[in-house]
């Protein structure tokens, strides 16, 4: 199966939340008030988020004007269009210049972080890069334990401090060991943070601190993973994040379980980051760099024809 086709049966629940868009496109109807609060109301049950939907809405209406636009779908070709541009921002493929390149990885318990990480150290070791994971984790049982499988799996080295060991020395034994062994890339695993728990996002700050020191730059990458079945509770999770780190790019995972695609839309409006991985699965090839084209094909199929 290709991966077009695999992200089309993934977004299957997702394509569903948003069918009566092509519904309004294919009814050709007028632009008036009942028009545009149908499309309001089907953009905020797919997770576009109020703000966001109100933002595309209110550009929708003021080029339908221009353009002298008299029916839906004329509006729907349009409102495809410009999410596709919207989603397309530079800087969507990894930036490792520096050696070694840091990749440090952030998100709350439950987000598939771990998973991620295995599968970014598969990707990358494809590329024949050498990449070591550093299990920064040191509070949930077991997190290193299972850091260390998905090292195995994915052909990358590993590094662990002792449980409940502060998470910033670590990193800086981590950095130590990658530099004598000439190591491509270290992704950084953190804690599952609790966005609302302040000590722990300080903590955060700390490790972006050694890895400066000991580095000479700020991580190549800092990569939030959200959970795409959390809808708009990844909005709330995404902005503290930024505050505490700034963040370089988002990998929005479990998409093959939700009906709310349109958060990516969200994540991406609110942040003003780049998605730059999407992950479909559990299996270690199911993680593949975003593609907004794709995406957007996947979630709107079949594409509706416009005079």
């Amino acid at each position: 199966m290709s991966w077009l086709a695999k992200l089309k049966g993934a977004l299957g629940r997702s394509r569903e939340s948003v069918a009566g868009i092509e519904t309004l496109a294919q009814a050709r109807r007028p632009l008036d008030r009942a028009f545009w609060d149908e499309f309001e109301e089907i953009l905020i049950s797919a997770d576009f988020g109020v703000p966001t939907t109100e933002k595309i809405l209110d550009g929708l209406k003021i080029v339908a004007g221009q353009e002298f636009w008299g029916r839906s779908d004329q509006a729907v070709k349009r409102f495809k269009e410009d999410v596709r541009k919207f989603l397309t921002l530079p800087g969507g493929a990894l930036a490792l210049r520096s050696r070694p390149a840091v990749i440090l990885v952030v998100g709350v318990n439950g987000s598939g972080k771990t998973t991620t990480i295995g599968k970014l150290g598969r990707l990358l070791s494809a590329q024949g890069k050498r990449v070591m994971f550093v299990a920064a984790d040191t509070f949930r049982a077991a997190a290193a334990e299972q850091l260390a499988v998905w090292a195995e799996r994915s052909g990358s080295e590993f590094v662990r401090g002792r449980e409940a060991s502060d998470p910033s020395s670590v990193v800086f034994d981590g950095l130590a060991q990658a530099k004598a062994r000439n190591v491509d890339v270290v992704i950084i695993d953190t804690a599952g943070r609790l966005q609302t728990k302040t000590n722990l996002m300080e903590e955060l700050k700390k490790m972006r601190r050694i890895i400066e020191r000991e580095t000479g730059a700020p991580p190549a990458e800092t990569l939030l993973v959200v959970d795409g079945t959390t809808g708009q509770n990844a909005i709330s999770q995404a902005k503290l994040f930024n505050e505490a780190t700034a963040l370089t790019g988002v990998v929005v995972t479990k998409l093959d379980s939700t009906a709310k695609g349109g958060v990516l839309v969200a994540i991406v409006d609110t942040l003003i980051v780049p998605i730059k991985f999407i992950g479909l699965g559990e299996g270690i090839d199911e993680l593949r760099p975003f593609d907004p084209a794709a995406f957007i094909d996947a979630l709107f199929e079949p594409a509706t024809a416009t005079a």
